[in-house]
């Protein structure tokens, strides 16, 4: 992928605190929100305001399509454009913040109106998410719980170093970054006992994971290679896929996660574009076996973004429990839809794909609860107290950013854990 003008670190916005931001003009990810009333818009970040873009598409000051596409509330109209459109209306959107169109910057009727505080909104589900597919692409992770359950002889499944592995998720419970998450109630079975019980999940984690947000659609019955992959993905958010460890332990075998995975999973507000991120592209880890052709790849693809994430029990302070980066994923975002359309598999304007939990070679890298405490032998220290897996009240918060000659950050991916429902009331 070419590196535009929009990439020039010396490129600055007369916005006043982008220069220097999680969202400087290099950035400008996509995002929708809502002001005083129920009507959605679409906007991008720029320092701490954001950009109506549903306004100026109305006004007639940014035109992606001959068609309105910011006018529905959701992205999916826009990222169904051809990727010229996202880049056009992107260097549109650039022009507009550093003057070089100067309509914005010298009409401070317009100004007031097209840019609003962030502080001041409400952050929505950026997108329609039409499916949602999670992957298993840290060596790393695979390993430390194939270690757990297996032994370290045989950590990693046969298959693991040949393909991406994944499962098909639940579309239906992605949510927004705030969204609370209520503890899932599941299937539960001690070693010991002869017979499971219904209960609340005792061993409920977090999962740090990049999302893969899909714009151009693939036709069904037609794999795409690696470059096709790429250029089919408008951008990335982070994703949080909460997980019920005890749930899953029961009903794992034969067909993989099921509830225990099916009940939330929450994402950043902002989809950060390919493009911003096209400058901070790396080689990805060295390969234990060769690579069957239709996954190679003629670029680097892997992206170095770094990820921190805290944990705050109910009334205390925020604590770093994890610093982990997305350039230990053993297979790319482009190797994982590639494997993703091999048997003719079609994709959607809007699919979701979980990279799989992030984890890197150092215990501080580890992504989950479940490596960090070693299965719940080994307790981390929280305010006021340990954990091993998330309480009531818990709030894990992800953030991100990838830095170079400029920083470009997602926005916090939060959530905070509800008791489990109580069914004596229903």
């Amino acid at each position: 992928m070419s590196l535009d003008e929009t990439h020039d670190p010396a490129r600055g916005s007369w916005v006043e605190g982008a220069d220097g931001s999680d969202f400087p003009i290099q950035n400008l990810p996509f995002g929708v929100f809502s002001r005083r009333g129920p009507r959605r818009h679409v906007g991008v970040a720029i320092g701490p305001s954001i950009l109506d873009l549903t306004l100026l598409e109305a006004e007639g000051v940014i035109a992606p399509a001959a068609t309105p596409v910011f006018d529905r509330g959701v992205l999916n109209p826009f990222m169904a454009l051809p990727r010229e459109a996202w880049r056009a209306t992107r260097r549109a959107i650039a022009d507009l913040l550093d003057g070089t169109d100067p309509r914005l910057r010298d009409d401070a009727g317009l100004r007031a109106r097209a840019l609003v505080h962030g502080a001041a909104v409400r952050l929505h589900l950026p997108f329609f998410v039409r499916s949602f597919t999670d992957f298993y692409s840290s060596r790393e992770h695979a390993s430390n719980v194939g270690t757990m359950f297996r032994g370290r002889e045989k950590a990693l499944p046969p298959n693991w170093l040949h393909m991406p592995i994944a499962y098909n998720g639940r579309a239906s419970t992605v949510v927004v970054s705030g969204t609370a998450v209520r503890r899932p109630l599941g299937q539960l079975k001690a070693a010991e006992a002869e017979a499971p019980v219904l209960g609340p999940s005792r061993r409920l984690d977090m999962e740090v994971e990049l999302g893969i947000v899909v714009g151009t659609p693939s036709a069904m019955g037609r794999p795409v290679t690696t470059a096709e992959a790429d250029a089919m993905i408008f951008g990335y958010c982070l994703l949080n896929d909460w997980s019920a460890r005890d749930i899953q332990l029961w009903e794992y075998q034969p067909l993989g996660p099921f509830q225990s995975k099916a009940f939330a999973t929450t994402v950043s507000p902002w989809i950060v574009t390919a493009d911003a991120l096209a400058p901070f592209r790396v080689d990805p880890p060295e390969r234990a076996v060769p690579l069957l052709p239709y996954l190679s790849e003629d670029a680097p693809r892997n992206l170095d973004v770094a990820i921190d994430v805290t944990l705050a029990p109910e009334g205390g302070e925020a604590r770093t429990i994890c610093r982990t980066n997305t350039r230990h994923l053993y297979y790319s975002p482009a190797q994982q839809i590639a494997h993703h359309t091999l048997s003719g598999c079609a994709m959607e304007t809007g699919d979701l794909l979980g990279s799989g939990t992030i984890s890197g070679p150092t215990a501080e890298s580890r992504g989950s609860l479940l490596e960090i405490t070693w299965g719940g032998r080994d307790p981390i220290a929280v305010d006021g107290g340990t954990r091993t897996f998330l309480e009531d009240g818990d709030t894990v918060t992800f953030t991100a950013r990838a830095q170079g000659a400029c920083r470009v950050g997602f926005g916090a991916c939060a959530g905070t854990i509800l008791p489990a429902p109580d069914l004596s009331g229903r």
